[in-house]
């Protein structure tokens, strides 16, 4: 049965990174809160789970014009960079504190997009 849950959990982080909206997050939960990994673990499951899902997402979004070219040499060279730095950090960093500090991360981006009104759908005309 834990080979099924493991299965559903790669499905569903596998449409979410296709979506580009952080699969990995969830996968991490998924190691972390029901696999029994540790964070430390986890984390680096999540960076090789990643690599695969992002080359097999990556022609679609080529494909319909979703690169932003002028961005993505920056964006690159500015998250090998700190990525890197973060990692070499959160190796150092108590397992409990790094899973606070993500529990905090996630709790911020969910109270975010459950209060953050999106510009695109409110009304141009007088109100």
């Amino acid at each position: 049965m834990s080979w099924l849950i493991a299965l559903l959990a790669g499905a569903a982080t596998g449409v979410l990174s296709a979506f580009g909206i952080g699969g990995g997050s969830l996968l991490l939960i998924y190691l972390t809160a029901l696999a029994g990994i540790s964070q430390h673990q986890a984390q680096g499951i999540n960076l090789l789970y990643f690599l695969p899902a992002a080359a097999a997402a990556l022609p679609a979004h080529h494909k319909n014009g979703l690169l932003e070219k002028k961005t993505i040499l920056p964006a690159i060279l500015a998250g090998l960079v700190t990525s890197a730095l973060a990692a070499w950090f959160s190796n150092g960093l108590d397992t409990g504190i790094l899973r606070k500090l993500f529990g905090l991360f996630l709790l911020y981006i969910g109270l975010r997009e459950l209060f953050h009104k999106d510009k695109q759908q409110e009304s141009p005309g007088p109100h």
